[in-house]
């Protein structure tokens, strides 16, 4: 499996990941609570949420290296949408 990683600073890390985990519910069997959560994507790709005062802590897990931009603009985007009041700076790293 090929790791990436991004600690994304905001005050709102629990809401988000609380948010992110609900909408991906629908379509996965998501596992969450307000400081953590896991989403499945497939058999090949997965991340993990992390949540305390100062940050979100996303860490993807794929199978193949070429989806890892794919998932990280996935991620992103739904990020972005639900933290429209607030600029984000995520910066994945390997």
């Amino acid at each position: 499996m090929h790791l990436s990683k991004a600690v994304v600073r905001t005050e709102h890390a629990s809401r988000y990941l609380q948010q992110l985990c609900k909408h991906w519910s629908h379509k996965f069997s998501v596992d969450f609570d307000p400081v953590k959560g896991r989403v499945p994507f497939s058999d090949t790709a997965e991340v993990t949420f992390s949540a305390d005062d100062a940050a979100l802590t996303m860490t993807l897990s794929v199978a193949d290296p070429a989806q890892q931009q794919r998932m990280h603009d996935v991620i992103d985007d739904h990020l972005k949408r639900f933290a429209f009041r607030e600029e984000l700076d995520i910066v994945w790293t390997n």
